[in-house]
């Protein structure tokens, strides 16, 4: 995985950082609120069979423009024109809880494009008697036990974990900051942005995605985007709402295997 191509769009307007690694078949991952780098070992496991993009969402790691996208509707346009930018015409997409919702709506918007749809605990829809988490404003010293399925294991250790100098954690600090603010602008306070009245445009094969422990979009929303998508496929795999980084082989595996089908 390098480091990122600053790729742009609309003349420079909005710029994307782009973590590419791999080779094959093109996937594109939407990371979500709590992925730092935007790159994981679970997009490691990827790599050994497709050519992986991870682009950083407009305002986090790089990627800048911002200010002039309005709503999800343009966040969408914008990530239509990178596809286009990178040279990708029909595409694998998979998203994480944010970058889920990214990834539907693209496929929603524009489902020529899409080949296959993976969205691993979307977010996006809305239920008063089952709320997701703020997981924008809970202090980060409480996101371990929303996030992992055990806040003790290594993984949520590893994501725990900060800089070891008192200035390295004080950037850290300000990025988490800055990302969750680039992010909140499209669905706080409440993520319903009307995705649950287009997800019938979706054309591509789809498959759900769901930590059997998720405590922070609860489990109640994975039924409700199957019933939603024509065709959709679901699995619970043994995780928690970052089942990703929890079991990456276990995720990779199904998505590979959902892909290759």
């Amino acid at each position: 995985m390098n480091d990122g191509t600053l790729v742009s769009i609309r003349d420079g307007a909005v710029s994307f950082r782009v973590r590419s690694a791999g080779r094959g078949p093109h996937v594109v991952y939407f990371h979500s609120f709590h992925e730092g780098s935007g790159w994981s070992p679970f997009l490691d496991r990827l790599a050994a069979r497709y050519t992986v993009h991870a682009p950083l969402h407009p305002g986090v790691g790089g990627s800048a423009g911002l200010e002039t996208l309005e709503d999800v509707f343009d966040l969408t346009l914008a990530y239509e024109e990178l596809l286009d930018a990178l040279g990708i015409g029909t595409v694998t997409l998979v998203g994480h809880f944010f970058g889920g919702m990214v990834a539907a709506e693209l496929a929603a918007v524009f489902p020529e494009r899409v080949a296959r749809l993976v969205l691993v605990s979307p977010l996006g829809l809305w239920r008063d008697d089952a709320p997701s988490e703020d997981l924008l404003i809970l202090p980060r010293e409480d996101l371990p036990a929303v996030l992992f399925r055990d806040p003790a294991s290594e993984a949520a250790r590893r994501w725990a974990a900060g800089p070891a100098s008192e200035e390295e954690n004080l950037a850290a600090q300000i990025e988490s900051i800055q990302r969750r603010a680039a992010m909140a602008k499209f669905v706080w306070p409440i993520p319903d942005k009307g995705i649950k009245k287009r997800l019938h445009r979706i054309e591509a094969p789809t498959l759900v995605l769901w930590g059997d422990a998720d405590r922070a979009n609860p489990v109640v929303y994975a039924e409700a985007w199957q019933q939603r998508i024509k065709g959709a496929a679901l699995s619970l795999l043994p995780g928690g709402h970052m089942v990703l980084h929890e079991t990456p082989d276990v995720a990779a595996a199904a998505v590979a295997e959902f892909v290759g089908r």
